[in-house]
């Protein structure tokens, strides 16, 4: 982060210890998220795993934590709405955001259990087109995206911006923020390349816009 220029970072691990040990170590730079994945619970059972709603509770309880997330919702199972009604509920009353990893239908199914609900849509919708992205946007004031794991497809072929994606962070500028997504650690070997990619297409816009994205809106939000 020092050499690459960044300041702050929202971060989570697999399991939490690792975020608490990075935010102990730089309270003043780390903003700790809970991931609730840990033993056996990971991105693809974690909302099956016994005492779930417990632990995020404890954990959540125990630590700073200001969002709950990221997690993987891989699709809409009727049977994980007790729980996630549950989470909303919580991070409704908390007042903390929640960080999905999803496509559009998970995250329209989390607004439906709690229409005030924060969320941030880890990866701005990962596979999404940037035409959906701007369409849940305006239809969810209370939505916010990452663009971890986008900027190659923000940026056209030929190094510009695309349009669509350029239409879509233009008319909500004070609702997209940059990311790096550390998931690995070969992703923390190519953190100056993915932090530069951020600023390369940046560049392209407004300096008010890209200050926005850049930590304007993160300022503002945690």
């Amino acid at each position: 982060m020092d050499k690459s220029g960044v300041a702050m970072a929202l971060v989570s691990s697999t399991p939490d210890e690792g975020t608490i040990k990075l935010w102990k170590y730089a309270p003043n730079r780390i903003v700790p998220e809970l991931r609730p994945y840990h033993g056996q619970a990971g991105s693809s059972n974690w909302t099956k795993a016994a005492s779930m709603f417990e632990y995020i509770v404890g954990r959540l309880d125990a630590y700073p934590h200001e969002r709950i997330g990221e997690f993987h919702l891989h699709s809409v199972d009727p049977l994980d709405e007790p729980l996630l009604r549950r989470i909303a509920e919580q991070a409704r009353s908390r007042d903390i955001y929640i960080h999905v990893h999803s496509d559009k239908d998970p995250v329209d199914l989390l607004f439906s259990l709690e229409p005030q609900l924060k969320i941030i849509w880890a990866h701005a919708g990962m596979v999404e087109p940037a035409e959906t992205v701007e369409e849940m946007m305006a239809t969810y004031e209370l939505l916010w995206t990452d663009t971890s794991y986008r900027g190659w497809d923000i940026l056209a072929p030929d190094g510009t911006i695309d349009p669509a994606w350029r239409r879509a962070i233009e008319r909500f500028p004070d609702r997209f923020m940059v990311g790096s997504d550390t998931w690995v650690n070969e992703q923390w070997d190519n953190y100056a390349e993915l932090i530069a990619v951020n600023r390369k297409w940046l560049s392209q816009f407004l300096r008010p816009i890209a200050e926005m994205i850049a930590f304007r809106n993160a300022e503002r939000l945690f």
